[in-house]
């Protein structure tokens, strides 16, 4: 019996333990972004409650948020996921400039929604101890911000790793994960948009 094994045997061995390794991170990631959005329904869930069996809903002397910059911000936030899938696409045509370049962009998108997020609190009459409405407000776009924050901390470290040489040979979860936490956080801020700023 021939128990020799070709060099071809080893590599393809090699691959296909890759491919069911990722295959088995990316499904804990996803069912650690199921957990998270179960925690978002909970707060969205309170939200509504409140905001529809409270009276005096917002703050006094408040008669409603300003929305221009927000829908800025949104635009922004929203339009970054398209810009992190052709950083996703150039990384599969092992295209690195472009992958670092388009990368970079999302980042920048990120950092300008979050920089824009605390010029709106700046801004604000009310605080985090003003009534329901202020603890809400407070609690899901901050929630919310620290995802952002998180999503661009994952971003700068897939980033740097790009200038590994070789690094993305083998595989591109940490490239995957990344990008599908960031298409999370966008479509959690399409949901806190409306919620806030469309329903006043």
């Amino acid at each position: 019996m021939d128990s020799s094994i070709t060099s071809e045997e080893l590599q393809h061995h090699s691959q296909e333990h890759t491919h069911d390794e990722e295959g088995n991170k990316m499904f804990g990631f996803i069912v650690f972004l199921i957990s998270e959005t179960f925690i978002f329904l909970g707060f969205f869930s309170g939200y509504i409650i409140y905001k529809t069996t409270i009276p005096n809903w917002l703050p006094a002397g408040v008669s409603g948020l300003e929305i221009t910059a927000p829908a800025i911000n949104t635009v922004v936030l929203v339009s970054s996921s398209f810009v992190i899938y052709l950083a996703e696409r150039a990384l599969l045509r092992h295209d690195l400039i472009k992958f670092r370049l388009f990368l970079m962009l999302t980042i920048a998108m990120g950092t300008y929604f979050l920089v824009g997020q605390g010029i709106e609190w700046s801004s604000l009459s009310f605080g985090f101890t003003t009534g329901v409405f202020g603890g809400m407000f407070y609690l899901l776009t901050g929630f919310h911000g620290l995802h952002v924050l998180t999503g661009l901390i994952l971003q700068i470290i897939v980033l740097g790793r790009s200038f590994i040489p070789g690094n993305y040979d083998t595989g591109h979860f940490g490239v995957n994960a990344t990008s599908l936490f960031w298409h999370f956080v966008d479509v959690i801020w399409i949901v806190l948009f409306i919620l806030i700023y469309i329903w006043q």
